[in-house]
């Protein structure tokens, strides 16, 4: 898991987003390869390009965990994918208190003063610490 991890944090340090960085090292985790992967994602970063949504790390989560234990019919059930999506974002939410961008960034990336801040307040350190734990939690639910 700890490889995971890292690898999610590399690929967000390395210039992917949030939610790109999850998806990635998810799908990698579970040798999952798909020309759709990171794209599906990539609006999801930045708080849902930067409108102050939720969190991409969080986003990220979500669409890995639908890509294992989501449906193929519409009459198939959703409820154990539920479940998976309810445990990890309670404890995602739990850990640092939101699961929204400007909640845990403190930063509106709709603006460019926001932006400004989260660049001045090395934010993309912090952002990094979610990139992490939202690989970690989600991991388990695979």
């Amino acid at each position: 898991m700890k490889k995971t991890v890292n690898k999610s944090i590399s690929y967000f340090d390395s210039g992917y987003g949030c939610a790109e960085a999850v998806l990635m090292a998810a799908a990698e985790y579970k040798n999952i390869r798909s020309e759709l992967i990171p794209r599906i994602a990539t609006g999801l970063c930045g708080g849902m390009g930067k409108t102050n949504g939720m969190c991409g790390a969080v986003s990220g989560a979500v669409l890995a965990i639908s890509m294992i234990h989501g449906r193929n019919k519409a009459e198939d059930s959703r409820e154990a994918l539920n479940a998976r999506v309810q445990t990890f974002v309670h404890a995602f939410q739990d850990k640092f208190g939101s699961i929204g961008c400007t909640g845990l960034t403190h930063c509106d990336l709709s603006t460019d003063d926001g932006q400004k801040k989260f660049e001045a307040l090395n934010m993309h350190e912090k952002c990094s610490g979610f990139v992490g734990e939202a690989t970690r939690l989600v991991i388990k639910l695979l």
